[in-house]
Parts: C-alpha cells; structure tokens; sequence
C-alpha cells in the first residue's frame, strides 16, 4: 500500500508533506519521497527505508516551497531503490507520484523511447511522468495533458502532479485507488487517506472514479470522466 500527499499554500509546504507522510506509515512502505516548487523549479529528494530516513535527507540538504507532493512506495515494478522511489521526473519539470498498477506501461514505454524519453527507473510510474511531458506540448495545461495521459492508461491509479509549466497547483486524477481533496483557508491539501490530512482540514472532497481535478490555493477544477465540469460533495470530519 502507498500513501499520497499534496500541498498547494502560501506557507512551506514541507512540514505538512511530512507530517502527512508520517500520518501513512501504517499502511505499509520500503522508501519515500518529496519534491516542492522552489523558486519555481522542482527540488527533489528521496530515501530508501522509512520516512525518518527522509526526514534526515532533508535536514542535511533542506529545501521548501509553498507547493509540493510527498509519496510513501511499495515495491511492484521494481525493487526498492532510491531510482524507483517517487515522486519520479521527466523534462521541464514534471513530478508525479502514483498509487496503484499500470499495466499497459511496456507499451507505453516502448512508444516514449522511440520518441527520446530516457528511462531512470524500473517503474510504471515514470511512464506516467514522460506521457504527461508528451501531452503538455500539445495541451493547454497541465490539467489538460493529464487527463490526455490517464485517457491511455489500463490499470488503476491515483495521480498527483506539479509541474514548472504552472507551479502554483497540483492536478490529481484517480481509477480504483481513492483520493480526497482537503480544504483549507487560502490553501488546499491533496492525499490518499484523509488521515495524512487531520491536523490542517476537517473539511474533505471524495472524488469518482475517472475524475481529474486541478488544485489551487483558492479554487478546486473537478472534470468527470467524460471532461464535464462537476461539484463534489464537502464532508466534514468528525475524526
């Protein structure tokens, strides 16, 4: 089991990432992993073995910014090393970490190869990062040429992503693996289990299977599987 967690604020988003991070360690993990928008550019780090060991990463070579995602791994593809740890990278600063299985990512990987893309890991999910790097060429946005990558992917997955192309939001999508959506005042909050989320939002939006949704600061974009803008429903915690 992975754990997911995304920040979009004002403040360092890196305190949160990791609270989140330390909130997910029950489920089970063999190496984690951050990267923020600093200064505009994707700064990242990861670890094998537990989030402690990420933790003492960070305090020797600390980063920060106000937006950012966080990911606790569970071996598939790959085995446990730094280079399949997330959040994976491909050019231009696209980051992503991924919950669940692709199983169509050796066709996909095939068609990135013959277009340049280089391969660091033993992942599906660095397919996922080419894919959306491909798409963005021709899409408006990071929303659009995430829901362009997930519209060719067989399997089940839950998706954060940031992206230098607009570094002021997080996109995530979700098929099979849950994602909810954390309100806060001037900032939102992205994970897999409302758990990570506690001790900054009681207020919680579940998204449906094949919805894909930007997140900024002050406004939440929710697309349904068919592209159709939705509202979710806001639940209140009583955690």
């Amino acid at each position: 089991m992975c754990g997911i967690v995304g920040v979009v604020a004002e403040r360092n988003s890196v305190p949160i990432l990791m609270e989140g991070l330390r909130r997910l360690e029950y489920r089970g993990y063999d190496s984690a992993g951050i990267a923020v928008l600093e200064r505009g550019r994707v700064a990242r780090l990861r670890a094998v073995g537990k989030v402690k060991m990420l933790q003492d990463a960070l305090d020797a070579a600390p980063i920060s910014g106000s937006v950012g995602i966080a990911h606790t791994r569970w071996a598939t593809h790959g085995v446990p090393t730094t280079n399949n740890a997330h959040p994976h990278v491909s050019r231009d600063g696209v980051a992503i970490v991924h919950n669940g299985i692709i199983e169509n990512h050796e066709i996909l990987r095939a068609e990135l190869k013959g277009l340049g893309y280089a391969f660091t890991s033993e992942t599906d999910t660095e397919v996922i990062a080419h894919r959306i790097h491909h798409h963005l060429a021709g899409a408006p946005d990071l929303l659009a040429a995430v829901r362009k990558t997930v519209a060719e992917l067989q399997g089940a997955y839950a998706l954060a992503v940031v992206s230098e192309s607009d570094p002021n939001c997080v996109v995530v999508a979700r098929q099979g693996c849950p994602v909810v959506i954390g309100l806060g005042i001037d900032e939102n909050f992205v994970a897999s289990d409302v758990a990570a989320l506690l001790p900054v939002t009681r207020r919680f939006m579940f998204l449906e299977e094949g919805d894909v949704a930007e997140i900024r600061r002050n406004s939440i974009k929710v697309l349904d599987s068919a592209g159709g803008h939705v509202a979710r429903a806001v639940r209140e915690s009583d955690l």
